[in-house]
């Protein structure tokens, strides 16, 4: 029961600074159980507002990060998700709830160590139906495409045209784009086969590893 108190306190806090704007996100937010995606002496800490270690030099996002990135994507019920970077697997259990039991979510995390821990968190969690893929988040995951909406957890230098290919016509990925510690949050919405960018702001995340960019 606290820590239902304690996530509830937290979605407070990003609707109150604005980021989590729409029910969905707000509902979504409420239900996943973040402590669960932690290491065991961070648990402490899962409902503050800041990134923490995962381990192997990774991060999970800070909770109003993913709560940008879902606002900005929307994912809708039925819709496939492809996500970049699955970490400890918190924020495709986010889009899981978004698109419910009828949609789809694929995440790509490149650490073996890092994927397994991945599928293990969003298994007890109870969101045994994402995908858990390793591999190099560049090429996507054409098995599944087109996707309605991507979510890159990592900065790419330019977002990658495997990305783009994979993006199903009306679909929008999230991005962060730049070299160095910051880069821009971009929205990148695919129109009449053509790409509409638009950015939303200064973030900082770790680097999208690949050697295919």
């Amino acid at each position: 029961m606290a820590r239902d108190d304690e996530r509830a306190r937290m979605v407070e806090r990003l609707e109150s600074q604005g980021y989590v704007r729409s029910a969905r996100v707000r509902s979504a937010m409420l239900k996943v159980e973040r402590h669960l995606f932690v290491p065991d002496d961070a648990a402490g800490d899962a409902y503050r507002d800041t990134p923490l270690p995962i381990g192997l030099g990774q991060t999970i996002s800070a909770p109003h990060m993913v709560a940008m990135m879902a606002e900005l994507v929307a994912p809708m019920p039925g819709e496939k998700v492809l996500e970049i970077g699955g970490g400890s697997g918190y924020h495709a259990a986010v889009m899981a709830e978004m698109v419910g039991p009828e949609g789809l979510v694929v995440t790509i995390e490149r650490v073996p160590e890092l994927a397994r821990e991945c599928r293990e968190n969003l298994s007890r969690a109870g969101y045994g139906r994402v995908t858990v893929v390793e591999g190099d988040g560049a090429l996507g995951f054409p098995k599944g495409a087109p996707y309605d909406c991507i979510l890159v957890a990592c900065a790419a230098r330019k977002v990658p045209e495997a990305l783009v290919s994979q993006l199903a016509e009306g679909g929008r990925m999230a991005i962060p784009v730049g070299g160095g510690m910051y880069s821009e949050l971009v929205l990148a919405t695919k129109v009449g086969g053509k790409i509409r960018k638009t950015q939303h702001g200064g973030v900082a995340f770790v680097p999208l590893v690949s050697d295919n960019l």
